[in-house]
């Protein structure tokens, strides 16, 4: 049985993605491969595998001891991904990025959720043998569809209009586009939006005075609830006709997983990251005036609604746990022998 160490401080920081992937591959192996995996979490004694999630100084020091078998680091983000998410003094950001990078040339074996980020990666100087692409994944078990039925009971139960509704979803900052979302929600006074999420990193989130004036005062069909329990924001993506995320810059966004798995048709900024992952799968516009006339569009074409939300459903099976258990099975076996 292999002997595998989890190191994770990600779901310290209610609200972002990083928790997210983290606590969805823990549950993962957990329930579908316990036979094969003896897991622990952010213990320090001798394992096969050493996967690291985020890059606390406390883990780069383990990486040091001995004991610790092939050490694995997933890339959830790099330092170009964090600009427009937190406002730092330069030199602290230049000593951040700088460790950053030396945490993952520590690694034996990187893993990054979408391929765009290998050369990437390559440019910091770390060999392409080192990196392996897996992707994201969510429990279909906790994001699954609804009714119609079932769908106009949730907006009741959380008191939002009969009107068509478009959800975003993550970490209010300027990365995220929110701004946009703000200006579209402005632009349709006859739609309900909502964003789910907050400021996780409180005032050093980039734009946080500006956002914060709009959250705290949002237009009469613009819902900001907060940061949503994972268990209740399935209500969330079932409630929405339509997913939008507004994003400049992105790894592998668990949220558009989220909406994939709720058969929730999905919009975004046609960022070239995501065409090597999820290209046909959601409509795509290049800026705010390309997502006002993509809005407009579906919210009146009920049949190019309903295409757009069977490519979602077509996304989610390909993107299911049982194929990636597989795949994480299959990795962590090899990285053993190797170790």
């Amino acid at each position: 049985m292999l002997k595998i160490t989890m190191f994770s401080a990600a779901d310290s920081v209610k609200g972002q993605g990083v928790g997210s992937v983290y606590m969805e591959l823990v549950r993962l192996l957990k329930t579908r491969e316990s036979d094969q995996i003896s897991l622990q979490i952010n213990q320090y004694g001798r394992s096969d595998i050493s996967h690291y999630h985020t890059v606390n100084f406390p883990f780069y020091l383990s990486t040091f001891m001995p004991g610790r078998g092939r050490k694995i680091g997933f890339v959830h983000f790099l330092p170009e991904t964090l600009e427009g998410s937190l406002k730092l003094p330069k030199i602290a950001k230049a000593i951040f990025y700088r460790y950053v990078i030396a945490f993952y040339k520590r690694m034996d074996q990187l893993v990054v959720v979408n391929p765009s980020f290998i050369p990437k990666l390559e440019a910091y100087g770390i060999s392409k043998d080192k990196i392996t692409y897996i992707p994201n994944f969510v429990s279909a078990e906790m994001f699954h569809p609804a009714s119609d039925d079932q769908k106009m009971t949730l907006r009741e139960q959380y008191h939002y209009p009969k009107k068509f509704t478009i959800l975003g979803s993550g970490q209010v900052q300027v990365r995220k586009g929110v701004f946009d979302f703000i200006e579209l929600a402005k632009r349709h006074p006859e739609m309900q939006f909502i964003w789910t999420g907050g400021f996780s990193f409180g005032r050093i989130t980039d734009g946080y005075e500006k956002l914060k004036q709009v959250v705290d005062n949002p237009p009469a069909n613009l819902s900001f609830p907060g940061i949503i329990d994972r268990d209740k924001l399935v209500d969330y993506y079932n409630m929405a006709d339509l997913f939008l995320l507004p994003s400049y810059n992105e790894l592998f966004p668990m949220s558009v997983l989220e909406a994939f798995s709720t058969h929730t048709p999905v919009l975004l900024r046609d960022l070239d990251l995501y065409h090597a992952i999820i290209k046909g799968d959601y409509a795509a516009a290049k800026d705010v005036d390309e997502m006002d006339q993509i809005i407009s569009d579906l919210s009146s074409d009920p049949m190019a609604l309903t295409a757009l939300k069977q490519k979602a459903k077509q996304a989610a099976d390909y993107y299911s746990e049982e194929r990636l258990a597989k795949i994480w099975l299959q990795f962590y076996t090899e990285q053993a022998r190797r170790g």
